[in-house]
């Protein structure tokens, strides 16, 4: 599952019984080697449909980690590129990332639930945090991004069609939440990280109970599902202007 690069069972099993935080600082130097990374498929596809959405001045990559979605902005923001982070090994490894050329780009250590800025941003984009949320805690959430973002400003993130049940991924995915759950009842500090728990539908509902008008963007690069429907979409959700 993992490269000779990246944790041992030893240190994952670690940071499992870690802080978020405290657990994201330990693995940081090795993320880049693990499948928790976004795939470059998947941020190749969100650059493309974001260039024929743009263009844009300013943009964040909100829980940016080691600087993936940092990548994607840089491509698509003309003047300047934040991430924000609460774990400092993440951003540490992110800026080692070089851009010598494109957009300005900023590092802030912060708490997506309590963003430290203004509305100055064109685009926001995430990529795989969500699961680090607690249902209850997605509205407050998306206040905080809607507060960040120019009038017109979007809020852009990919999600990929559930797994049925007939499927080894619903299964195996089931069995880490549960895995999860059971480790949060017994231990503590808890490390939030549920795979389940953002479903798409009540997501938009809640985007647009935080002052957004939402759009879904297939992403063709991924096909279709033998229903037809796509299997990977883009989220916008735009601020009013």
């Amino acid at each position: 599952m993992f490269s000779p690069e990246g944790p041992s069972l030893r240190e994952l099993a670690v940071q499992a019984l870690s802080s978020v935080e405290h657990g994201y600082d330990l693995l940081a130097p090795k993320f880049d080697h693990t499948p928790f990374r976004t795939p470059d498929d998947i941020l190749e596809a969100v650059a493309a449909a974001l260039d024929r959405l743009g263009p844009f001045a300013d943009g964040l990559d909100l829980c940016c980690g080691t600087g993936a979605g940092i990548e994607v902005l840089t491509r698509v923001c003309r003047r300047s590129v934040t991430g924000v982070d609460f774990s400092a090994g993440m951003l540490d490894v992110a800026g080692r990332h070089a851009h010598p050329e494109g957009p300005r780009v900023h590092l802030v250590r912060g708490d997506a639930r309590a963003l430290p800025f203004a509305p100055a941003f064109d685009l926001v984009v995430s990529f795989g945090a969500f699961g680090h949320f607690l249902p209850r805690e997605l509205p407050g959430l998306f206040r905080q991004v809607h507060s960040v973002l120019r009038p017109g400003g979007a809020f852009a993130f990919p999600v990929s069609a559930p797994p049925r049940p007939t499927s080894a991924w619903f299964w195996i995915l089931l069995g880490f939440d549960t895995v999860m759950r059971v480790r949060n009842a017994v231990w503590r500090p808890p490390f939030v990280m549920y795979y389940r728990a953002f479903r798409p539908g009540s997501v938009l509902d809640e985007l647009e109970r935080a002052g957004f008008g939402t759009e879904l963007h297939a992403l063709p690069e991924f096909g279709r599902r033998a229903d037809g429907s796509p299997r990977a979409r883009l989220v916008v959700a735009r601020r009013p202007s």
